[in-house]
């Protein structure tokens, strides 16, 4: 854990942590080295223990930062939105638009929890729950009065967060379509997949215009090539 440190060095525990969150975002947590990390601040290697005991503290002060930032701000975006399909509504584009501009601190917390030590893993898990259980709770309601057709709120809470997740595999900025709209087809989605199709279209904002992903918008419109005819299949002799 991060010691107890005057204002500048605050600063300088800062810069290590974001130089950490490149570092392991690159190269994975394993194979960091703290000499690697001390370059990229500008330190000398034993200089990094007046910040960090170890580099399994800086790996916890950098993920379970990221863990309370998430859930703290999800909390805010929600408070004073009682129902439930706006909370959902409101979950989502929240998600969404936090895992779009922080991808590295998601990969670090979704792929290295595996490197912190048990004690250090359970209070993460501990905030991962409580995130998802802001969810499950929405879905939960949401069932009871009605509004969702939902038999399992916490398979579906763990559908959904990895769904709303994914976008972190593909997205990069300046793609063909904006955040916002990429918030609106996914928020679509699960909206239509907690109410059912016939309620989701009713409740959804404005649809997008279907249109093909970056994936297919990068492909040039005309390259020139054609698909060669199929050869003409040989005709078998009928007993």
């Amino acid at each position: 854990m991060a010691r107890t440190i005057g204002s500048n060095g605050a600063r300088t525990a800062e810069a290590i942590r974001q130089a950490g969150v490149k570092l392991i975002y690159k190269h994975g947590y394993e194979a960091m080295s703290l000499r690697q990390l001390a370059a990229e601040v500008g330190l000398q290697s034993g200089s990094l223990y007046k910040y960090f005991e170890n580099k399994q503290n800086l790996l916890f002060d950098i993920v379970r930062d990221h863990m309370e930032d998430l859930l703290g701000k999800a909390e805010a975006d929600l408070e004073g939105i009682t129902d439930p399909l706006a909370r959902l509504k409101t979950f989502s584009a929240f998600h969404l638009r936090y895992h779009m501009t922080r991808m590295a601190h998601v990969f670090i917390a979704n792929m290295e929890i595996r490197s912190l030590e048990d004690e250090h893993r359970a209070v993460v898990v501990a905030l991962r729950r409580r995130y998802e259980g802001l969810l499950e709770e929405i879905l939960r309601q949401g069932a009871k009065d009605g509004v969702f057709q939902v038999s399992e709120p916490k398979v579906a809470t763990y559908a959904i967060i990895s769904m709303l997740t994914g976008i972190c595999m593909w997205y990069r900025p300046g793609g063909r379509l904006s955040q916002d709209e990429l918030v609106d087809i996914y928020t679509g989605l699960v909206v239509d997949g907690a109410t059912g199709p016939d309620v989701g279209e009713a409740t959804r904002t404005k649809p997008l215009e279907a249109r093909p992903l970056e994936a297919a918008a990068a492909q040039p419109r005309d390259s020139g090539v054609r698909a060669k005819p199929r050869a003409a299949r040989p005709k078998t002799a009928r007993a």
